[in-house]
């Protein structure tokens, strides 16, 4: 067991620990809050000793700053080969448009629905925007359309819930980025549930996903409480219908008979907004109070997603920006959409 020297620097590395309680006290009390985990995955010893030791756990975590005082783990830095790529930041990528389409016709060609802009037309506002210079009009408009995605009663974060979604969409995946966050980020305990009626459910990477994290994974029938106070249970369920209400009325009846009332829908961004309007409307037939898109690293233009942050009822949740189970997650979902459509200053 070595300690890391005081020159490691911001990167990523890699630490084999012994037990999923070490791996999640490294990455909460070692690493701190500014530590993001990379990668998870269980390796076993080679040749006999495969027979008489456990497997050990090798976290990769991409850090800011200089860890230091990390005892009782054997950490390295990640080769290129293992190391995964690191997001960067969300910054806009509003294309160079020429100025003589007017502020209509840069909102169109950013990516921006009919439904959004005539929203924007009906409003008080539209008129003033359209006398202002072209680049403070977007700068206001970007202020405009945050401002009335959040005009809501904030919900409280989510606690017991279950993950809602048609098939492929990244249902799993997403529970798996929201779990490593309460996990590691917000220090939180519980348990996840995974329900099958009389449609199959993948798990996926979920049962390793959730050893190396600590956190126990029952089948239904089982408690869909939580066995410690304060603590979160999540419900990876199986997929939705999206050709007839009726498919989806065992998945409605589970969830009315468990008094399971926070449901987060998760749709794939990558969809066509036909596909993504017949699954955001099962969804909301089913009751679903929070939203997740997953795929956005598939998606050149965020424009279309404005559509569904202005209903009141259902609040998003966050962003699966790419296929890391324990990061791309952007929560700041206006904020990104924003970056990636309009610039939100005046410069």
């Amino acid at each position: 067991m070595s300690t890391p020297s005081p020159t490691f620097g911001p990167g990523a590395y890699k630490f084999t620990v012994k037990s999923t309680a070490e791996a999640v006290a490294l990455i909460r009390e070692k690493l701190g809050p500014a530590a993001r985990v990379l990668s998870v995955r269980a390796v076993e010893a080679r040749g006999l000793r495969r027979f008489f030791s456990a497997p050990r756990l090798e976290v990769i975590a991409q850090i800011d700053a200089p860890a230091t005082g990390l005892a009782a783990v054997s950490a390295e830095p990640a080769t290129p080969a293992e190391e995964a790529p690191t997001p960067s930041p969300l910054r806009s990528r509003l294309p160079q448009l020429p100025a003589s389409l007017g502020l209509t016709g840069l909102l169109r060609r950013s990516g921006v629905t009919e439904s959004t802009l005539n929203r924007l037309q009906s409003g008080s506002e539209w008129e003033k925007l359209n006398t202002l210079p072209l680049h403070r009009a977007l700068a206001e408009t970007s202020r405009l359309l945050r401002a009335q995605a959040g005009a809501r009663v904030p919900k409280a974060p989510i606690s017991r819930a279950a993950f809602l979604g048609t098939a492929g969409v990244g249902r799993t995946t997403a529970l798996c980025k929201w779990l490593a966050g309460d996990v590691c980020r917000r220090a939180r305990l519980g348990h996840v549930v995974s329900v099958e009626f009389d449609r199959p459910n993948p798990l996926g990477p979920l049962p390793v996903f959730a050893e190396a994290m600590g956190v126990p994974l029952a089948h239904f029938p089982c408690a869909t409480q939580s066995a410690v106070p304060h603590g979160f249970v999540y419900c990876d369920l199986p997929a939705l219908s999206t050709r007839r209400a009726s498919d989806n009325d065992t998945l409605a009846a589970w969830l009315d008979r468990e008094a399971i009332t926070e449901r987060v829908l998760v749709l794939n961004a990558a969809y066509d907004r036909s596909c993504l309007r017949e699954a955001y409307t099962a969804g909301r037939d089913l009751g679903a109070t929070h939203l997740v898109f997953t795929h956005l690293d598939e998606v050149p233009q965020w424009g279309k997603l404005w559509d569904y942050l202005f209903d009141e009822e259902v609040e998003p949740l966050f962003l699966a920006t790419g296929p890391s189970l324990t990061g791309d997650c952007e929560e700041d979902v206006a904020g990104a959409i924003v970056r990636r459509t309009l610039p939100d200053d005046e410069t």
